[in-house]
Formats: structure tokens, sequence, C-alpha cells
């Protein structure tokens, strides 16, 4: 049966700290020869994009391309899905083709419906619910900075956007405590605070400087995303102290690193001189999306070739 990586959820906690300490692995080899690059070895993997991107097109082109397999952009204009044709159709279609796809797109209920109707996997390259390839990664640059994630006291300053989501699952998975500070109206999906509310160690706040009090890592994004840009002065207004700066970053502990996924808007939610600072991990974060991808097409594609 194959395996999707739609959320973070979707895999144990057991699979996630296996992919992370494969990442870690593939870091230090890179550059050395490995069976692990016959992987891929004449499979062909589809990106198709709804939405531009750095990070995750460049990641998962090279790491296809380390893996031995062939990557295939498709932006979704060039296709007839861009021109209205059911997605099942395409899904369907390009499952006679291709071996997997990544799908970067605008909404998740597309991103599910072409799993369902996919015979090949599917991975979750952004939607507009969930971002688990980027928290993947990031998780992988703490388990490398601090070892074992799940003492850490993590805060989220911020939209209550796909990555908060992604971020409210990482902690359903390891329970490590999370307290997230979003503007009123801005709060995470309402069914995931549901259950995470239940944990203690999972706190709910519109106030940046109680989320980030004696916090070990302090996480933020963008105010504006990609589709957001008709609220873009209004989110300004309503984000006003939201921003991650060396004031904010004063209340959390000494040593505290700093995360963000990137494209970062200095100035806006973050502020340039906590970015070039010692304790920003936002550029090793950025890198270990390579490694963090190639460990879980080997993982999705090590089972698709046992069964």
């Amino acid at each position: 049966m194959k395996r999707d990586f739609i959320n973070l959820i979707d895999f144990t906690k057991e699979e996630v700290l296996s992919i992370i300490k494969r990442a870690s692995l593939f870091k230090k080899t890179r550059h050395s020869n490995s069976k692990s690059r016959k992987v891929l070895d004449r499979k062909t993997i589809a990106l198709i994009f709804e939405k531009s991107s750095t990070r995750t097109r460049v990641s998962f082109e090279v790491a296809i391309n380390e893996l031995g397999g062939i990557p295939i952009f498709l932006n979704v204009r060039d296709i007839q899905m861009g021109r209205g044709e059911p997605i099942k159709d395409t899904a369907r279609v390009l499952s006679s083709y291709l071996h997997g796809i990544v799908y970067r797109c605008f909404k998740h209920e597309m991103l599910c419906e072409l799993a369902k109707y996919s015979s090949i996997p599917v991975i979750n390259g952004l939607s507009d619910y969930s971002h688990p390839v980027q928290v993947l990664s990031d998780l992988f640059t703490l388990y490398e900075h601090f070892g074992d994630i799940k003492k850490l006291n993590i805060a989220w300053v911020g939209d209550g956007n796909n990555m908060a989501n992604s971020w409210i699952e990482a902690h359903l998975i390891f329970g490590f405590n999370l307290t997230m500070a979003c503007p009123k109206g801005y709060e995470p999906d309402h069914q995931l605070l549901k259950k995470a509310l239940k944990n203690k160690n999972f706190k709910l706040t519109n106030n940046p400087v109680e989320a980030v009090y004696g916090a070990d890592v302090i996480n933020t994004d963008v105010w504006i995303s990609m589709g957001d840009e008709e609220e873009s002065e209004q989110r300004k207004k309503d984000f006003k102290g939201f921003q991650v700066n060396k004031n904010l970053l004063k209340k959390a502990k000494k040593n505290a690193v700093v995360l963000h996924c990137l494209p970062a808007y200095r100035g806006l939610e973050i502020t340039e001189d906590v970015i070039e600072s010692k304790q920003s991990l936002i550029f090793v974060q950025a890198e270990n999306r390579l490694h963090a991808q190639k460990a879980l097409l080997e993982f999705i594609f090590k089972k698709e070739r046992s069964v």
C-alpha cells in the first residue's frame, strides 16, 4: 500500500524520528558514495506547483536527483489542471506515467483529492492547511542542535497559519511544551486546537512575551502569506506587537534559538539583527530542507519497494 505524506500527523513518532536520524546521516555523508543514492533509480517524480517557491522546489529537485531519480517541474498553469480538468482525472493519468508527486497548492482539499485518486505516493509541498515537509526539516534542525526534542519549550509568535498547524501536529506527536501567541482572529485550526488544549503543556495566548518567556526556541513566519495580499494593510495593524526582535528575544532563555521558514520580510515579523544573530538557525533550517526531504523520499519509496 502506498504511503502519502499529507500531514505530519500521518506518521508516528517512531517514523518521524527515523526520518530525522536518517536526515542527519544524509547531511554527514552527502558527498560520499551510498547505495541510498539509488533508492529512486529510474523513478520520475513530478513537482506540481500552484505557488511560487525557492526552498521547496530546489530542495526537492536536488534531493530527487541525488537519490537517482528524475524530477519534472510542472507549473499548474502549464497542465490541464490549470484549465479546469477534474483533479481525479489528472491524478489517474499522472499515476500511469510517474512514480510520485509533490504537490504545492492553495487548497488542502485539492491535495487530499489528488492523493485519493493517485495510485502513487503524494507529498504535501505546502497547502493552506499545513506545511509538513517544512516542519519535518525544522524538527531535524532542533534535533541536530539540542538532541531530545521532547524536553524543549517551543514558542510560536505570529499567524496561526499552515506552519502553526503543523507545529501543533508536531507537539501532538512529540509532547514538547508549545506556547502559541497569535492575534485575536488569527488562531490555528479549531479542530487541532481542540486536541492540543487537552494537553497541559500546550497554551494559546495573545501575548508574545508570555509565549517566549523561558523558551528554548522562538518560531515565526510571515504575517502576509501567499493569497493574503489583499489583507496586507489590515494584517500589519493586527500583528503590531508580534514582531520577533531583540527585546522579545531577551524574554526567552539566554541560549534560545530562532527559526523562520523563509522568505522573511525583515522589519515586519522579524528584525534584521535577529535574523543575522548568533541565535538564528534560520539558514541551517533552510539547508536542512534538502537532507530531510532526501530522508522522507527514501522512507516513502523504500516502503513502496517492500510491498
